[in-house]
């Protein structure tokens, strides 16, 4: 039994709550430099880390982070759709799993566990991943963009996962790979594993009492 393997048994843990992008396939930098492409083509004096740092939560909240009161909600909305068809026709030739993930997936599925998504991607995106990866299988719930009031880092998104697995809090781990994201897990009351795809590790130091594990793939944790 692996040491992952060992803690979940130990913890009562009978949930695995996923983020999508950037958790189960690496394609966070095809995010920004869609967002980064549409922001310029507005017209805006901004650099690519600095969209970076505004990649997370809802696609209308975005831009209004960025561009505060300058689109009314529809044009927001229009822009947000624009941004997911670049993201998706420049990512799907690279659509894949991170490394080790299809084999966690099925080795943790085998031994009974629960899973669920949880991500403020629109379902749409959920979608071209789940079934280009022929991974929908394994997943007993999906939590989009849409199913949700309020965005990461507000527990809403795993609490809703938590809740449609028939799980408490305490029952679920959530594997994670931004600091917003963590800190949605944190104010559920949820351990989390972290993917340094995007961040690094010192990024997530503030909440390193809630994170069992730091990864760069799946399988160091087979």
């Amino acid at each position: 039994m692996s040491a992952f393997s060992k803690f979940v048994s130990r913890n009562g843990i009978r949930g695995l709550l996923f983020d999508l992008n950037g958790t189960m396939v690496h394609d966070m930098p095809y995010h920004t430099r869609a967002w980064h492409q549409i922001f310029l083509s507005k017209g805006l004096d901004i650099s690519y880390e600095d969209t970076k740092k505004e990649c997370y939560g809802k696609n209308e909240e975005v831009i209004e982070r960025v561009m505060p009161g300058v689109y009314p909600l529809e044009v927001r909305t229009t822009m947000g759709w624009e941004k997911e068809a670049l993201y998706r026709k420049e990512f799907e030739s690279e659509l894949a799993l991170l490394p080790g993930l299809n084999d966690f997936l099925e080795t943790h599925r085998m031994a009974g566990l629960k899973m669920a998504i949880g991500s403020a991607a629109i379902m749409e995106n959920v979608d071209f991943v789940l079934d280009g990866c022929k991974v929908r299988n394994y997943f007993d719930a999906i939590v989009s963009a849409g199913e949700v009031v309020k965005s990461k880092p507000d527990p809403e998104t795993f609490l809703r996962c938590a809740h449609q697995l028939r799980l408490s809090a305490q029952q679920c781990l959530v594997f994670e790979d931004t600091p917003k994201g963590v800190e949605c897990a944190v104010n559920a009351g949820m351990p989390c594993v972290v993917i340094l795809t995007t961040h690094e590790k010192e990024e997530f130091q503030s909440m390193s009492g809630s994170i069992v594990d730091y990864i760069h793939d799946y399988h160091s944790i087979l």
